[in-house]
């Protein structure tokens, strides 16, 4: 079993920037994949960053060159660092994992999701 735990969401003005983590606990090998996703009201549930089993990082290209993944191995933490943020952010983000993912932006792919935290950003 491997539980997520996001934090670090808030509210934050357009051009400004926000660090999301997810903290993971069990037993996670390199045969797990990572990823952000969020969702807006109304709307579906999109992958925003991933980092594949073999390490590759890859981004949605709505937040290329704004978002940047990483990942602390160590403490088997999740980062996202969110910069020049828009209103169109706004969504709850989700901190996913899974074994052996194929499509690293669909959600069915992902088996453990963490609880969420929001993200608002204002013009």
């Amino acid at each position: 079993q491997v539980q997520l735990v996001e934090s670090g969401g808030g509210s934050v003005q357009a051009g400004g920037s926000l660090r999301l983590s997810c903290a993971a606990s069990g037993y996670i090998d390199s045969s797990y994949s990572m990823a952000w996703f969020r969702q807006a009201p109304g709307k579906e549930r999109e992958g925003v960053a991933a980092i594949a089993s073999d390490g590759s990082a890859h981004y949605a290209d709505s937040v290329k060159g704004r978002f940047t993944i990483s990942q602390e191995n160590a403490k088997n933490t999740l980062y996202l660092q969110m910069n020049s943020l828009k209103p169109e952010d706004t969504a709850m983000y989700y901190c996913a994992s899974a074994r052996w993912v194929g499509l690293l932006f669909a959600p069915y792919e992902y088996n453990y999701w963490g609880q969420g935290t929001q993200v608002t950003v204002s013009s």
